[in-house]
């Protein structure tokens, strides 16, 4: 087994809160990772072909730690986080555009809600400007599909098309149908989740959590504390890990 691609929470700190975060993300949220634990583990990975890593949480943004590692691992594998975009101010923008992250994500959690997708636009417009490669998480629940419709047009009508967006179904309940969420997406194609179709582990991917346990992908509850920081103990979590469905039972 290769693992190629990493997610990592990096904190569940969040101050938005939201009801259905999967990672139960919260404002007094905390985190297992050191800056500099952080990258050696990510250098060792690295080193043994993991060719890209994927920051989140919670919120990346109110992980203190988070340039230091950016800046750390720079230069080393491709470096993306994705973001609520709460905290993208001016002052963090430029942060950012100095960091210089291969890709930065903005999520769309709540597509109904107008002021949010008239912010995230603004902000992946924002970013492109600086010259940061940036696209938007858009999350899509079956009980809002007609506002999810609306919303994903405007977003591509700005001119942020399907290549720059990631269409997420809802997970747990309220999960659409692949059929509807590719009506979302404006039946072309669009990127998803590698699990749309059928539940199942990659052997090239995995994430970890805030409290450094594993896991195939960031939804399962079915997870092993990671035993040390190195790419051999990632290995030896994955072995025999079992994956239980994180899918809701109401269309998807």
């Amino acid at each position: 087994m290769q693992v190629e691609r990493i997610s990592i929470e990096v904190t569940n700190q969040c101050a938005k809160a939201c009801w259905f975060c999967y990672n139960h993300s919260h404002p007094a949220g905390t985190t297992g990772w050191a800056a500099e634990e952080l990258v050696a583990f990510v250098g060792d990975c690295a080193a043994n072909g993991v060719r890209a890593v994927s920051f989140g949480g919670g919120e990346p943004l109110q992980y203190p730690e988070l340039f230091p590692v950016l800046e750390g691992l720079r230069g080393r594998l491709f470096r993306s986080l994705t973001t609520n975009g709460l905290l993208l101010n001016e002052a963090m923008l430029e942060r950012i555009v100095a960091a210089a992250p291969e890709k930065v994500h903005v999520s769309i959690h709540f597509p109904e809600r107008e002021a949010e997708v008239r912010r995230v636009i603004r902000q992946v417009r924002a970013l492109s400007e600086r010259g940061v490669r940036s696209g938007v998480n858009f999350l899509v629940q079956r009980s809002r599909l007609e506002a999810a419709r609306v919303a994903a047009l405007r977003v591509r009508e700005a001119g942020i098309g399907n290549d720059r967006i990631v269409y997420l179904p809802m997970r747990g309940q309220d999960t659409p149908t692949p059929r509807e969420l590719a009506e979302v997406a404006g039946d072309d194609r669009f990127q998803s989740m590698t699990c749309l179709l059928q539940c199942g582990p990659s052997p090239r991917f995995c994430s970890l959590r805030w409290d450094r346990s594993v896991a195939w992908c960031s939804y399962t509850e079915t997870r092993r504390p990671l035993p040390d920081l190195t790419y051999a103990g990632l290995l030896s979590c994955l072995d025999g890990l079992g994956l239980a469905f994180c899918g809701g039972t109401d269309g998807g």
